[in-house]
């Protein structure tokens, strides 16, 4: 459990916190646009459109990232490939803002744990540039496409926890509306402590026939 060890504690030693907000003296947070600039021109490919789907224009989400402003210096530095080409990010498209294409919501993971570091969300321009509308960048986060609805998952950790058992997770689902993503609904899940520890032995199966 060293290493898990290890990446908690440069979890811990990250410590960023931002949801495309403005820090106001009370200490809560206002959702919305991180950023209205460009930033990165994309001449993807269309992919062919369905019926019912917004056509899928594929980017290059390491370009948008190492040119986005709006995302942290440190996230922009520390951003190299795991193995040959390979960078720890995942990506996904979607109808989240009623723009003129697919959204594109960029996940960025840790390379050893696949731990989430940084969540945001680029909505295409009619030029093909695009722009970020959000960010959260915290230990433990990712970012998925429910049905028109963006929801962010945040697994919570106790200063025991392994990275693989988190003691909870926080799940907050935004909607967009007036040009910008609005907290709608937030659950918060407490996991069993109980399960996860290896301990114990696994109950021999009983053929039900025989009873």
């Amino acid at each position: 459990m060293a290493a898990s060890g290890t990446a908690m504690a440069g979890l811990a030693a990250f410590g960023l916190f931002c949801v495309s907000c403005s820090a106001s003296g009370t200490g809560t947070r206002d959702e919305g646009p991180a950023g209205t600039k460009p930033v990165a021109q994309a001449s993807p490919t269309l992919a062919t459109p369905s019926t019912t789907a917004l056509p899928a224009r594929r980017v290059d989400a390491v370009t948008l990232l190492k040119r986005d402003s709006e995302v942290s210096p440190r996230i922009r530095t520390d951003l190299r490939p795991c193995s040959g080409d390979e960078y720890p990010i995942d990506t996904s498209y979607g109808s989240l803002t009623d723009g003129p294409a697919a959204d594109v919501v960029v996940n960025v993971l840790t390379c050893g744990d696949s731990v989430g570091i940084g969540t945001y969300v680029y909505r295409p321009r009619d030029d093909g540039s695009y722009e970020n509308v959000f960010a959260a960048e915290m230990p433990a986060v990712y970012g998925t496409i429910d049905r028109g609805d963006l929801v962010v998952t945040t697994q919570v950790y106790e200063s025991k926890d392994s990275v693989a058992y988190p003691s909870g997770e926080e799940v907050i689902t935004y909607r967009w509306a007036d040009n910008r993503f609005s907290e709608h609904d937030r659950v918060h899940n407490d996991f069993n402590r109980a399960v996860g520890s290896g301990e114990g032995e696994l109950p021999v199966p009983v053929d039900p026939t025989r009873n």
